[in-house]
C-alpha cells in the first residue's frame, strides 16, 4: 500500500509539473509567435500602400490604421527597416497568370521560384500566410492582383531555437525534479508509513490479545450450557462470541495479506473443481433462504496460486452474494478461461445498490445498508479481504451494477504468476 502511495504521489506531482510546463511553453510559445506574424504584417502593410516597395526616404512609415474600433497604435518602424528587409512581389491579372514580378530586394529567390510561389498562394486563395519561410499578403486593385513575399527566416529560425531551448530546459528540470521527487518522496511518505505499520501491528497486537479472553468466554459458555441446559442467554453470548472471533480473524489476516512483500505458497492446483466444491457447499444455506445458486464453470481450469487463499475469496463472494441479495433472488457463479487471464465473478440481484456504493464496496467496514448489515452479521470487511487476496495473486478485483437491481463483483487472475 506505501508503495502504490509513494507512486501515485511521484505520478501526481510529475504530471501536474507536465502540464504547467507544456502550458507555460504553449503560451509563450503562442506570443511569440504572434509577434513574429504581426511585425510581419505591419512590414507587409507598409509594402502595399507603396505598391510592393518601401516610402522613399524621410516619408513616414507608419503603417495603416486597422479598421474597427482596436486602438491605434503607433509603430514607427526604425529607418533601418528597408535594409534590413527581404522581399519579392508578383502581379497577377484576374485569372491568376503572371504578368510581372520584383525580386530586387532578395538574391536567394529567382523569377521562376517567384512565379511558383505567386501561383500556389493564387490556388490557395487566403489573403495571409505563410509559403515555406514567406509571410505573404495578397490583395487587389480596380486593375490587378499582387502578393508581397516577406522573408521571415531568420525570425522563423530565431522562434524555433528559442522554442527548442525551452523544451530542452523544460525537459532536463522535468527530469531534474522527477529525480528528487523520486529521492524524497520516501521521506514524505514516512510518517504514513510509521503510522500504517503502527495501525498494522496494533490491529495484530489487539487481534491476538483478544482471541484468549473470546475463547475463555466460549469455553465458560459451553460449560454453564452443560450445567444449565438450553439457556437463551447464554447461545447469545456464543454467537457474539464467534462473531467477534471472525472478526478479529479477518482484521489479523487482512494486515497480513497487506504486508509488503508477503509471500504466498503459489501452487497449481485444479480450480474449477475448487469452485464447484465450494459453490456446493452453500447451495443449501442458499435453499433455507429461498434464493437460487446456479454455476456456470468451465471445466479443466486450473490456476498457480494459494489454493487455501483463493478457496476463502469463492467462499467470501458467494457468502456476501447470499447475504445481500434480495427476497428470492438469484445469484450466479461464473468461472472461465479468456485467452491468458483467468474470469471468477458472482453475479447477485438486489434490493437496491447505487453505483457510487460499488466504487467503495471493497474499503474497510464499508456497507451499503447499515440497517440491513446488523440483521445479516456483515461487518464489511469481507471483502476487503477479497481485495487483498486478488492483489496477492496479481489481479485486478471489481464492482458494477447495470440497473442499480443487481451487482457483479468479479476477480480477473493472470493464467501463471511471475
Amino acid at each position: 500500500m506505501i508503495k502504490k502511495l509513494r507512486k501515485k504521489l511521484i505520478f501526481v506531482s510529475m504530471f501536474s509539473l507536465f502540464i504547467v510546463l507544456f502550458i507555460l511553453m504553449s503560451f509563450i510559445g503562442i506570443l511569440n509567435y504572434n509577434k513574429l506574424v504581426t511585425d510581419a504584417d505591419h512590414v507587409l502593410s507598409i509594402l502595399k500602400e507603396n505598391n510592393g516597395k518601401f516610402p522613399e526616404k524621410g516619408e513616414n512609415m507608419e503603417p495603416p490604421k486597422p479598421q474597427g474600433k482596436l486602438p491605434q497604435k503607433n509603430l514607427l518602424f526604425s529607418p533601418e527597416l528597408p535594409y534590413e528587409s527581404r522581399y519579392f512581389s508578383a502581379v497577377l491579372n484576374t485569372e491568376g497568370d503572371i504578368l510581372s514580378v520584383e525580386a530586387g530586394k532578395i538574391a536567394t529567390v529567382n523569377e521562376d521560384t517567384i512565379i511558383e510561389y505567386a501561383q500556389e498562394v493564387w490556388e490557395k486563395g487566403e489573403n495571409k500566410g505563410f509559403v515555406g519561410n514567406y509571410r505573404y499578403l495578397l490583395y487587389s486593385s480596380e486593375t490587378e492582383t499582387r502578393v508581397i513575399f516577406l522573408d521571415c527566416g531568420r525570425s522563423l529560425n530565431t522562434f524555433w531555437m528559442f522554442l527548442g531551448t525551452g523544451a530542452a530546459v523544460c525537459i532536463l528540470g522535468f527530469l531534474a525534479v522527477c529525480f528528487l521527487m523520486i529521492f524524497l518522496s520516501s521521506y514524505i511518505v514516512k510518517p504514513f508509513l510509521e503510522n500504517y505499520e503502527k495501525q498494522k501491528q496494533f490491529i495484530t497486537d489487539a487481534g491476538h490479545e483478544l482471541k484468549t479472553p473470546l475463547t475463555i468466554i466460549d469455553a465458560d459458555a459451553e460449560v454453564l450450557g452443560m450445567d444449565l441446559g438450553e439457556n437463551e442467554w447464554l447461545h447469545d453470548i456464543q454467537n457474539q462470541t464467534k462473531r467477534l472471533a471472525d472478526l478479529t480473524n479477518n482484521l489479523i489476516l487482512l494486515a497480513r495479506m497487506e504486508e509488503d512483500g508477503m509471500k504466498l505458497p503459489m501452487l497449481e492446483f485444479p480450480l474449477s473443481d475448487l469452485v464447484e466444491e465450494t459453490a456446493g457447499n452453500f447451495e443449501t444455506l442458499a435453499k433455507a433462504q429461498n434464493k437460487t445458486i446456479l454455476s456456470k464453470i468451465q471445466p479443466m481450469i486450473s490456476m498457480l496460486g494459494d489454493e487455501k487463499s483463493i478457496r476463502r475469496l469463492v467462499s467470501i463472494f458467494l457468502d456476501n452474494a447470499i447475504k445481500y441479495s434480495d427476497e428470492g433472488g438469484e445469484i450466479l457463479l461464473t468461472l472461465e478461461k479468456q485467452k491468458n487471464h483467468i474470469y471468477l465473478s458472482v453475479y447477485n440481484t438486489t434490493e437496491f445498490i447505487s453505483r457510487k456504493e460499488t466504487e467503495h464496496l471493497f474499503d474497510r467496514f464499508y456497507r451499503t445498508d447499515k440497517s440491513r448489515n446488523s440483521e445479516t452479521g456483515g461487518y464489511g470487511i469481507g471483502l476487503s479481504v477479497a481485495a487483498a487476496t486478488v492483489t496477492a495473486h496479481k489481479g485486478k478485483i471489481s464492482a458494477m451494477t447495470e440497473d442499480e437491481k443487481s451487482l457483479k463483483v468479479t476477480a480477473i487472475f493472470p493464467v501463471t504468476i511471475k
